[in-house]
């Protein structure tokens, strides 16, 4: 295995004898050259292409030097926030400053600045202006339109017009950047850039496009927050590649954004020859004495099958920034990779996943995907299983079982998630018994969400007795084969459509199946997601009807403690929330209680509590 580590500094360069980079690709993550870190992946696809790239990771952006100690390069800038928006990594859901980064050394606090993707390419741009910027990851796709920011509480512009940058890759980008760097090479100019499909960029004038879709743009937006349910809506419609349309929408500025329809899927051949290139696997030697980068912790013996989604979470953008059609990896490339990470030194025989978005999405939903696109007006899960779903699992069980043969592999896991409404949809249920049998370390995770009818639909998530169906299906399985495994549920609190009388049957649910949560996710309005949408707008942008969203933080609060109503921290709260949604009968000592009520809190009417009612009405 090469074991070279890409240029991070002038000496690296000079090592290669390079006077000059071609791109210089600054990331707000620390550099782990492993291929579940897109800063890796990019630079390894240009390096590949004969080109002389660097990673300049988490720069002084309160510094010039900082961004020039590699030298001005030849062809261009690329910027990444990282593998997560910058925001999310800094806030929880309470606002609230993060005690941890992953994805700095040492889990140290502070290494990149809020918005990090905007902040680098200004810096770059101020340093040099005549060098095209490209901006791309997560948080440069996700915010390429008008979107709000759930931790600055506002309605923000287009990250491109913010930023200065010349040019944002929308999706995954090995396609486009390839496309990028031969043009420039080939002394394109920047207005050639713009034909490239999975890109967007600001212009002056609409002039030079013949057929497109414009959202409402961003001003009209800021007047009615309802209208980002319809820009969220036209951009659903377009996000295929086969038929999508190119998306337009006038920013802050006085400029329009303009967003090429996205880049056709990559073919096996080319999933092989991104996940095949040489990484190292192990983060940058730079970061030893501070105790490494712990996301690569988690991922260092996964190895990525597929990417896509096609179950279309509400709460979720990753199919509108990897597509919903499933890209796959053949077998050999796996196992190629599975062999190599046999004989790294710390492999202990465990491969931790084998998966993507959703672990058991190995191939298209159905076969005309490949042909003409997702279904524009339909979801291939929701309500309920297309009738032209291919639920087929063999292609992954034989993938996994060779893989379960290689020397010196003792066990392989899957951790990446399942959808177990796509498990069920399948007649032979043939995966069910592999999971059970060799894939399972004890628990499975999987993640219902809520139980709740209304608030599910809202969700994009099967109902309640579909999970019930799949608990009672895991359990019998695991009676057959003799082994004792568990399931442990995620749940998420104060989603869009989610009331009181909801979060209240959710603890019942929880109360009644003996299920404890330790850990629950308060909804995260992020950007790029339907339910954002929601939670702006107070519009589901695919029916156009009102949806209750919680916004008061005390009445969040309420939500997220009825999940986890065993804490005694919460019983206040617990308390309130059962007061408030009329359910006093759960107060008490009787079996079906969730508190008791001893005289303190039945005494509790603190003005907070009554300030809390008149805000909820």
């Amino acid at each position: 295995m090469n074991q070279t580590f890409l240029p991070v500094c002038k000496e690296d360069m000079e090592e290669r004898g390079w006077e000059q980079l071609d791109f210089l690709f600054i990331s707000g993550d620390a550099y782990v050259d492993h291929p579940s870190f897109a800063p890796a992946v990019i630079c390894r696809v240009l390096e590949a292409a004969g080109y002389k790239v660097a990673i300049l990771p988490q720069p002084d952006w309160n510094s010039p030097q900082s961004f020039q100690r590699m030298g001005k390069p030849r062809l261009g800038v690329l910027v990444c926030g990282g593998n997560l928006d910058s925001m999310l990594c800094h806030y929880t859901a309470a606002r609230k400053p993060r005690k941890e980064d992953k994805y700095s050394p040492g889990k140290e606090m502070g290494k990149r600045p809020d918005h990090a993707t905007l902040v680098y390419a200004k810096a770059a741009k101020k340093l040099w202006p005549d060098l095209p910027v490209i901006i791309g990851g997560i948080e440069a796709s996700l915010r390429r339109f008008a979107h709000y920011d759930y931790w600055e509480d506002k309605l923000l512009p287009s990250i491109l017009t913010e930023s200065g940058a010349d040019l944002l890759v929308c999706g995954m980008g090995e396609t486009q950047i390839r496309e990028i760097a031969d043009y420039l090479a080939g002394g394109a100019s920047g207005e050639d850039l713009h034909y490239i499909r999975g890109t967007a960029y600001a212009a002056e004038t609409l002039d030079n496009l013949e057929e497109y879709v414009e959202l409402p743009a961003y001003d009209a937006i800021r007047n009615d927050k309802r209208l980002l349910a319809d820009a969220y809506r036209l951009q659903h419609e377009n996000v295929d590649p086969f038929y999508g349309k190119i998306l337009v929408q006038k920013n802050s500025h006085n400029l329009y954004i303009v967003q090429n329809p996205a880049a056709m899927p990559l073919t096996e051949e080319e999933m092989d020859s991104i996940y095949d290139l040489p990484y190292t696997r192990q983060w940058h030697p730079m970061y030893d004495k501070e105790g490494g980068i712990a996301a690569l912790e988690e991922v260092k013996f996964s190895i990525v099958s597929c990417r896509g989604c096609f179950g279309s979470c509400s709460f979720c953008a990753i199919h509108a920034h990897q597509g919903r059609i499933i890209q796959a990896r053949s077998h050999a490339s796996i196992l190629k990779e599975a062999k190599e990470m046999t004989q790294m030194p710390d492999f202990k025989g465990y491969i931790n996943d084998v998966g993507g978005p959703t672990a058991n999405f190995r191939h298209p939903a159905c076969k005309k995907q490949l042909k003409v696109g997702a279904c524009k007006d339909r979801q291939c899960l929701f309500p309920k299983p297309c009738p032209a779903l291919d639920a087929d699992h063999s292609d992954y069980i034989r993938l996994l079982r060779e893989l379960r043969a290689l020397p010196g592999v003792k066990k392989v896991f899957i951790r990446s998630g399942i959808r177990y409404d796509y498990l069920l949809a399948e007649n032979k249920q043939q995966f069910l018994d592999e999971l059970c049998r060799y894939h399972v370390s004890g628990q499975l995770k999987i993640a219902p969400e809520h139980v709740a009818e209304s608030t599910l639909k809202h969700m994009g998530k099967p109902g309640k007795e579909v999970y019930l169906k799949f608990v009672k299906a895991f359990m019998q399985k695991n009676k057959e084969i003799g082994k004792e495994q568990y399931l442990v549920p995620y749940f998420i609190s104060s989603h869009p459509g989610c009331t009181l009388a909801n979060a209240i049957e959710l603890a019942e649910f929880l109360r009644d199946t003996g299920r404890y949560p330790e850990q629950v996710q308060d909804f995260i309005p992020t950007p790029g997601s339907a339910s954002t949408a929601m939670y702006y707008s107070g519009i589901d942008p695919f029916t156009g009807k009102k949806v209750f969203t919680v916004h008061n933080p005390h009445h969040k609060a309420m939500q997220r403690a009825l999940m986890q109503y065993r804490n005694p921290r919460n019983r206040a709260l617990v308390i309130e929330a059962l007061k408030e949604g009329g359910r006093t009968d759960l107060i008490g000592d009787g079996p079906r209680c969730l508190v008791r009520a001893d005289s303190f809190q039945i005494s509790r009417k603190t003005k907070s509590g009554n300030r809390s009612k008149r805000n909820h009405k």
